[in-house]
């Protein structure tokens, strides 16, 4: 189904389960067979595991073992340890992708996601190659480079990252806290201008938000990404890594979306030197919750960095 022109009359991702892994206990659904070629989908901020709810079903029926994981912060998914920081830095996702992998005793994956879930399957590929049979990334290469993150953007783009700059704030924090489904549903309007989801759609993914470390979590993301909070020192090693920006080697296909009001859509070039292994760069008829909105050629892409 296309959710451009309307939304996806699914019933919500179920059964959810749940394995520890890592500093959490990281709650998922799965479907298609257990012995089929393993699929991680990986959802952004302010979104949950329903981005796929139209694509885990196209690739199970292709033969694939499909996981969508709550990140750290969304749903179900809770910190084993109250005293954990609540960080939403990359390397912080990146490491809960490979500790899911792990508990789930899966050895190589295709990583797909967009937004946090894009920034945490290029952080799996680029540090852990070795676990990642091909990647699909909205956006580009969305590692970030916090050292030069003071350097301003281009005013259009920064006009469009109003959020993160009131999230820096205690007002944004306590905003977030008292708004947090309003602040979502005013970017998912803004972020995916054309795509027409109803009030149902939104208020299935907006449960996610009610995670008791939501807003903490949301909060250090975007100050850890500025360098105006610390992170979780037992990623201090995989922060120092990624501020090489290092280049990703496996099978890789990256999308924009031409309608995204976020992250503009691009040729591809400006990003092309940190895929060794691009097989191509697509821009769909999307907003910037491209898995949602053109389920199809989401799955299509990931079937093929798996052939």
């Amino acid at each position: 189904m296309n959710d451009r022109d309307g939304s996806s009359q699914a019933q919500p991702m179920q059964p959810i389960k749940a394995v520890d892994a890592g500093v959490l206990s990281i709650a998922y659904v799965e479907s298609g067979p257990a012995d089929g070629p393993a699929v991680i989908l990986l959802h952004g901020y302010p979104y949950d595991i329903h981005s796929y709810v139209d694509v885990a079903p196209r690739l199970a029926a292709q033969g694939c073992r499909v996981i969508v994981p709550y990140l750290r912060g969304y749903g179900p998914t809770r910190f084993l340890d109250p005293f954990t920081p609540r960080s939403g830095q990359q390397a912080a996702i990146g490491a809960d992708l490979i500790a899911l992998m792990d508990a789930l005793a899966i050895p190589r994956a295709v990583f797909a996601g967009y937004d946090w879930g894009g920034r945490a399957a290029c952080v799996g590929a680029a540090l852990w190659p070795e676990r990642c049979t091909g990647l699909v990334s909205v956006n580009g290469y969305p590692i970030q480079d916090i050292a030069r993150a003071v350097e301003p953007a281009p005013v259009p783009r920064e006009f469009a990252f109003w959020y993160q700059w009131y999230f820096q704030t205690e007002r944004g924090r306590a905003g977030l806290a008292a708004n947090r489904a309003e602040i979502a549903r005013v970017l998912w309007q803004q972020w995916s201008p054309n795509w027409r989801f109803d009030d149902a759609t939104f208020a299935r993914a907006a449960a996610a938000f009610d995670n008791p470390d939501h807003v903490d979590v949301v909060i250090n993301s975007y100050r850890h990404r500025y360098g105006s909070a610390a992170g979780d020192p037992r990623y201090d090693e995989l922060e120092r890594r990624l501020a090489a920006l290092p280049v990703i080697t496996v099978p890789t296909i990256t999308l924009d979306g031409d309608s995204d009001g976020v992250i503009p859509a691009t040729d591809g070039t400006a990003h092309a030197a940190k895929f060794s292994n691009r097989i191509a760069h697509r821009v769909i008829r999307a907003g910037h919750n491209l898995p949602q909105e053109e389920p199809a050629a989401f799955a299509e892409a990931v079937m093929e960095v798996l052939r």
